[in-house]
């Protein structure tokens, strides 16, 4: 028994030593221009997702149909999100290429979270990507008016529609 404990003891020393040294040789590439190795990214993917379906349980999801709020929305994703994620018929700017990983764009229903996911992504922001947090600088009512037009508005519009919205209103 005593063998079988000091071979697990120095078997984790070992391994201890080994990513120490890994970590200490520079071998693994930081930079931004090369993509993670396929486990590496597996485990990312896999660790990101589980950790946000554990966090967002409990959120309750207000009525996103409301136009209001919708509108509001596009107040905030115009002025926040653009940049990073485009819109109908705009890209996303040209600082975006040096991101990695690169923003997902919002242009169909399907590039769309759930609902309490979006806000959960959109309050908390992604560790290790580009994903800024928005809770330090708006309240959970604007991240809701974001996540209400980008799934009940953006994903199901033109990019003369988006354009539209873009134009300050006719004053009379």
């Amino acid at each position: 028994m005593k063998k079988v404990i000091l071979t697990i003891i120095l078997t984790l020393v070992f391994l201890v030593i080994v990513f120490a040294a890994y970590i200490y040789s520079g071998a693994y590439d930081v930079s931004q221009t090369t993509p993670h190795k396929s486990i590496t990214q597996w485990i990312i993917n896999k660790t990101t997702h589980h950790s946000i379906l554990k966090r967002m349980k409990g959120t309750i999801v207000p009525d996103l149909e409301d136009t209001e709020m919708i509108a509001d929305g596009f107040i905030h994703y115009n002025e926040m999100c653009l940049i990073c994620h485009g819109a109908p018929g705009i890209d996303p700017s040209v600082m975006t290429k040096g991101l990695y990983p690169g923003p997902p764009r919002i242009l169909k229903p399907e590039d769309i979270v759930s609902p309490d996911m979006a806000f959960w992504i959109i309050k908390n922001g992604i560790k290790m990507t580009s994903m800024p947090a928005f809770a330090p600088t708006h309240s959970d009512e604007d991240i809701w008016e974001m996540t209400a037009f980008m799934i009940n508005k953006m994903v199901k519009m033109t990019p003369e529609e988006y354009q539209q919205m873009m134009q300050p209103p006719a004053v009379h």
